[in-house]
């Protein structure tokens, strides 16, 4: 293509924003970078776990050009008069470790990373919603494995669960989460109650080779919201 008909970053980071938005009534920042290409949403993946050390690193492009992303955004979305909202943003392991986004970790660069831009149509009650749901940060994911010859890198331990880390699988008990109980999957009702009433649970998964992907079997969840749920 040539640099003629190339589409200015600055619609670029528009058109992203005006999707996000339609389709979720705010807008991130990780949104902008997926939006025009420059992260890959397997690499948010791993970022989240806590496998990379700032988002910053696994951007695909120069890293001059980020903050020129970010201040269009920024500008796109003030002119639009959303309103800005600082959202928590934790990894995807039991500890719940702030994520990191930028290579120099300064505050400022931070803030405007975590701000969420939500749309003003929206009611103070569901905006409000909208920044717990946001702040609860991704859901923990325990694998079923395939291969039960695995060892935990932590213990030497093994078990019919584990929970991916950087350094390799780990059992249930090195990563605190051997006191929930499984729920399988195939009861809805049951499934939404018990976890509106865990503060942990974790979803289960399991590889298909038929399918190619990881299916959810169920939930691991506290005994006591089980209990009561039921």
């Amino acid at each position: 293509m040539s640099r003629k008909k190339r589409v200015p970053l600055g619609d670029r980071v528009a058109i992203a924003a005006e999707r996000a938005l339609a389709a979720r009534q705010f807008v991130s920042a990780t949104d902008i970078l997926i939006g025009i290409g420059w992260l890959d949403p397997g690499a948010v993946e791993r970022w989240q776990r806590g496998q990379v050390a700032c988002l910053e690193e696994v951007v695909q492009i120069d890293p001059p050009r980020i903050p020129e992303a970010m201040q269009l955004f920024q500008s796109w979305a003030t002119a639009t008069g959303l309103i800005a909202s600082p959202t928590a943003y934790v990894d995807r392991t039991p500890q719940r470790r702030e994520l990191r986004f930028s290579r120099s970790g300064d505050p400022g660069i931070e803030a405007s990373y975590r701000t969420h831009w939500v749309s003003p149509q929206l009611s103070e009650a569901k905006r409000e919603r909208l920044v717990e749901k946001a702040s609860r940060g991704p859901e923990l994911v325990v694998i079923q494995p395939l291969n039960m010859e695995w060892t935990c890198h932590r213990c030497g331990g093994t078990g019919n669960l584990l929970m991916m880390e950087p350094p390799g699988p780990a059992c249930l008990h090195c990563v605190g989460l051997d006191d929930l109980e499984f729920l399988p999957a195939g009861d809805a009702l049951l499934t939404r109650r018990v976890k509106a009433n865990s503060t942990r649970y974790a979803v289960v998964v399991r590889f298909s080779r038929t399918r190619c992907r990881y299916e959810r079997q169920g939930l691991l969840v506290e005994p006591r919201a089980l209990a009561d749920a039921r």
